[in-house]
């Protein structure tokens, strides 16, 4: 696969935002663990190969399990993540995958909304459409995993 363009060298301004909204989530409360799985997650549903090349990468260099790293496209089988990392996943699918069913129905939210603070609630939301984001940066400009 050959890269089409690089985004961020031609619209440097946007990545620079994207950056910003980053740091952001990556100084609040909301786990990072969280925050990773979302990425990965995500990821795999829209078959960006880079974002999860490098989201897996990071959630190996910070600790995480070869496990839950293996378990995130099965995670509902999986016993490796908490209820609140579940509730997480669930609304990470559902708000990847608007198209494709009811969006976010309301037992999903209410799931999260048990685990997490409405501020909390508020970040994921930020980082779900953060990385679906940079999903399609990456399928559209075909980025190379591992580059």
């Amino acid at each position: 696969m050959t890269q089409r363009i690089n985004v961020a060298k031609h619209l440097p301004e946007a990545y620079h935002l994207f950056i910003a909204v980053e740091k952001l989530l990556g100084e609040s409360e909301l786990p990072a663990a969280t925050r990773e799985l979302v990425k990965l997650r995500a990821s795999q549903i829209n078959g960006c190969g880079y974002c999860v090349d490098l989201h897996s990468r990071d959630m190996k260099k910070a600790g995480e399990s070869d496990e839950r790293l293996w378990s995130v496209v099965t995670w509902r089988e999986a016993t490796v993540y908490t209820p609140a990392e579940r509730a997480a996943l669930a609304l990470t699918e559902e708000a990847t995958r608007l198209a494709d069913r009811e969006a976010v129905p309301d037992a999903v939210w209410q799931e999260a909304a048990e685990h997490y603070s409405e501020k909390q609630l508020s970040l994921l939301i930020v980082a779900i459409a953060m990385i679906n984001a940079w999903n399609r940066i990456g399928v559209t400009a075909r980025l190379v995993p591992g580059a």
